[in-house]
């Protein structure tokens, strides 16, 4: 064999080897990349499944937190924002009312004042993690329109279809015997909602009813506070009752709602009560104010048409509520 020859065939089997290692080097990472997109999508699979939304009640989350602990949910309630209130509820479940705490995820946040005079940013550095889960926000235009009314003077009640994430908190075993999920919100007192993503807002636009989530108190100066006498009926019942009559009073007639209720508080006939008068009002809200034989600590009633009525009314009728029956005391 020539020189030539020898060389000729070496440089042959060199590039046999060279492919040889290139088409293992090719197969190996194939190998790799398979594995690792069958363990991702197998990743992906289950993180879908623990992710997969489910429909449910505030009732039946407020009944049972454990059994929705850090799931993904898609409810239809109330929104409630105002000083130390950021609340999701349903008044026909009266014990959601004050039990579920919510705040937006992502970088938003409502800034809700809770808590030792501490008033959070409305926004955040970084996306905010609950009980080491990252909790995405989705802003749009139906976040933008939530964010907005919620945020109106005073504070608003909002109705809206959101989902979010729960977390339960801690079960705590009250003195009376009612369990309680603590460990969020104003005083660690609530379950948490984190809400993720806006469906649907219904809009304020109506001039008729009441939209702010502040209580409708009475105004007074000086070293007098207002005390509450009144243990009323809830809203939702006055509007059945309202509606059992299509043409009832409680739809037109303020004035009488606030002198019934009063009327009713201490005992009187309401016909001694014809001289009560109206302070002040705003939409939705009336005030009034009636004095026992011009004595100087005067009655008070305040009526209102609860926004969350219009979702339980017959008809697009929605009666005055009484919301509160107050006697001014002062400290002498």
């Amino acid at each position: 064999m020539t020189e030539s020859e020898r060389r000729r065939r070496q440089l042959a089997f060199s590039a046999v080897g060279s492919v040889l290692v290139l088409l293992l080097i090719v197969v190996t990472c194939s190998v790799y990349l398979w594995k690792k997109a069958s363990t991702s999508e197998g990743q992906m699979s289950k993180q879908a499944a623990a992710d997969t939304v489910e429909e449910v009640t505030i009732c039946r989350l407020a009944a049972d937190p454990a059994k929705y602990n850090q799931k993904l949910v898609n409810v239809t309630a109330f929104l409630s924002l105002g000083f130390e209130e950021s609340f999701l509820f349903d008044p026909s479940c009266p014990s959601s009312r004050f039990n579920i705490w919510y705040d937006f995820g992502g970088k938003k946040s409502t800034g809700t004042m809770y808590c030792c005079n501490v008033v959070p940013s409305r926004t955040r550095p970084e996306d905010v993690v609950v009980e080491d889960i990252p909790i995405p926000l989705v802003v749009d235009q139906n976040f933008d329109t939530l964010d907005r009314l919620l945020h109106r003077s005073g504070g608003g009640i909002v109705h809206s279809s959101v989902i979010g994430r729960f977390f339960s908190g801690q079960k705590m075993e009250a003195a009376d015997g009612i369990d309680r999920w603590v460990g969020y919100g104003h005083l660690g007192a609530s379950s948490l909602f984190m809400v993720q993503q806006v469906l649907h807002v219904d809009q304020h636009d109506r001039t008729d009813v009441d939209y702010d989530s502040s209580q409708a108190y009475p105004e007074w100066n000086g070293d007098c506070f207002y005390q509450s006498l009144s243990q009323l009926e809830s809203a939702i019942e006055v509007q059945r009752q309202a509606d059992a009559d299509g043409g009832s009073w409680m739809f037109e007639d303020p004035k009488r709602v606030a002198v019934e209720a009063l009327a009713k508080q201490l005992k009187l006939n309401p016909v001694s009560l014809a001289n009560i008068k109206l302070k002040r009002q705003a939409q939705g809200r009336m005030f009034f104010e009636w004095r026992l034989n011009n004595q100087n600590r005067p009655f008070a009633v305040v009526v209102t048409r609860p926004y969350p009525l219009v979702f339980f009314a017959k008809t697009s009728k929605v009666a005055w509520v009484p919301s509160g029956v107050y006697r001014l005391s002062c400290n002498d």
